[in-house]
């Protein structure tokens, strides 16, 4: 039996192809066949290399449409609430689809996302974004396929729609840019932190104003770098409450965490600290487009094997160490679209834009290249071996780019080193990627040094290359080496 989970119609538009005996034999984002960035829609080329493995028995929806335009409705937003075009059924149909069309609610599908991919036979599940149908934040405690609803926060109270709001204040793309506001946050201080309780939010940081909306012109004089890192300061304090507040409510110490607001790795970085929590499992694809694999998952009721997020398209080559290594001696930046592209939104070796880390030129160089704003941070992708020996590494390891921690070195590697001395970091075995771990191998006994910038092989406001074509187009347009 063949089972298609389906994110689409409200932003980064994914599908993902379950078999039912837990293999899932593809997962993509639709922007990286329309080359529109979080494009919301599916689109021909995504649905006909999901065909490629086989024909859906039954589609999964990653939210309920009912419950969805029932909030449209009571919160004023009447013409997507009646715009029948996008009615699940009917939007699939015109893609040819006619496999019978079911829905699982929109935190139930990250929560099995989360917990399908994990090694957890029972776990607390904690969901926040900024909204699904009704529900912005959940606590699940689930229990062999069983998933119990144990707290929540309802639409219009977010802590998503805040950090949203705060994105959009700041001069940045809501629902798109969020990541660009948590790098922006190190630039600042947290002044107007006492400001934001005042003003949004209740003694116990739960949201009491509605976000959805924006906040305007809020602090008008204020400096874009302070706001940032007030509401990072905020967000951060929110999260850890909401997790103590799981924790009481579960007793379970395992930790399933998604949604979008699982996207900021700062936050991550402290997600066990006195929340109760032992252990914790973020999978690398934690928003809506990930929530296509979770549907699937949870309408199936059977955990998934999972051995990776390199499950969209191929391309079929050796990946090229020699090569590779060759031209990063010789300072060049170096493109790799190899392998099967990455689900999720960080590149992870098959289709990423790697360089020297050890000069600050670098990353100047690389975000010249990428055209993104110059103080934008890079990742280290870094032997597992010696990655303690580089980074203060707690969790460890850290495979998905989902923690920023401390760096031991600073001065060896500017170019992977944030302003506030933290990096994102990619730790890279020969269980999780053996072709990029022989590139990092080389690397370090040519040169000392374990670790290469890795970034995703895109331009700021375009989608990851996806195929071969994209990587030649890529190539071309920005001199830049694709292998």
């Amino acid at each position: 039996m063949i089972v298609w989970g389906v994110t689409a119609m409200t932003h980064d538009a994914s599908i993902s192809v379950i078999r039912d005996d837990g293999e899932i034999l593809f997962a993509a984002h639709a922007e990286r066949y329309s080359g529109i960035k979080f494009d919301r829609d599916l689109n021909q080329g995504i649905i006909d290399e999901a065909l490629f493995y086989g024909e859906p028995d039954v589609i999964v929806f990653y939210e309920n449409p009912w419950k969805k335009k029932w909030r449209q409705i009571t919160s004023g937003h009447w013409r997507y609430a009646f715009d029948s075009a996008r009615w699940p059924g009917r939007y699939l149909k015109k893609f040819g689809l006619r496999a019978p069309v079911t829905a699982v609610d929109h935190h139930i599908s990250h929560a099995a996302a989360g917990y399908y991919t994990s090694h957890f036979s029972e776990a607390t599940a904690v969901v926040i974004d900024a909204v699904g149908e009704i529900l912005t934040a959940s606590v699940w405690h689930v229990k062999d396929g069983q998933f119990q609803l144990k707290k929540k926060l309802k639409f219009p109270y977010s802590i998503g729609l805040m950090y949203s709001a705060f994105t959009q204040r700041c001069g940045l793309k809501p629902n798109e840019e969020e990541y660009i506001l948590m790098g922006m946050a190190a630039y600042g201080e947290p002044i107007y932190a006492r400001d934001i309780i005042a003003s949004f939010l209740d003694e116990d940081l739960n949201p009491i104003v509605p976000m959805h909306y924006g906040i305007g012109d809020w602090k008008p004089n204020a400096k874009p770098e302070d706001l940032a890192a007030s509401v990072q300061f905020i967000c951060e304090k929110q999260v850890r409450s909401f997790l103590v507040d799981a924790f009481s409510a579960t007793k379970c110490p395992k930790l399933v965490y998604g949604g979008g607001v699982a996207l900021n790795c700062v936050i991550n970085t402290g997600l066990l600290k006195h929340t109760g929590f032992n252990e914790v499992w973020i999978m690398p694809n934690p928003g809506d487009a990930g929530s296509s694999l979770g549907a699937a998952a949870h309408w199936l009721r059977q955990r998934l094997n999972w051995r990776g997020p390199y499950l969209g398209t191929a391309i079929h080559r050796s990946y090229p160490v020699a090569q590779a290594c060759e031209l990063l001696m010789a300072g060049e930046i170096v493109g790799i679209a190899c392998g099967r592209a990455e689900f999720g939104p960080r590149a992870l070796g098959n289709r990423s834009l790697l360089a020297d880390p050890r000069t600050l030129e670098m990353k100047d160089r690389v975000n010249q290249i990428k055209k993104r704003q110059k103080f934008r941070p890079f990742a280290p992708a870094v032997l597992e071996e010696y990655a303690s020996e580089w980074f203060d590494l707690s969790p460890a390891p850290t495979p998905y780019m989902q923690f920023a921690v401390q760096c031991r070195r600073p001065d060896e590697v500017p170019a992977v080193c944030h302003v506030d001395g933290t990096s994102r970091v990619q730790t890279v075995s020969k269980e999780n990627h053996p072709c990029f771990y022989a590139l990092l191998k080389e690397f370090h006994q040519r040169t000392g040094c374990p670790m290469l910038l890795n970034t995703s092989l895109n331009i700021r406001g375009k989608p990851m290359v996806n195929d071969r074509k994209d990587a030649d187009a890529f190539e071309q347009e920005y001199g830049v080496p694709v292998l």
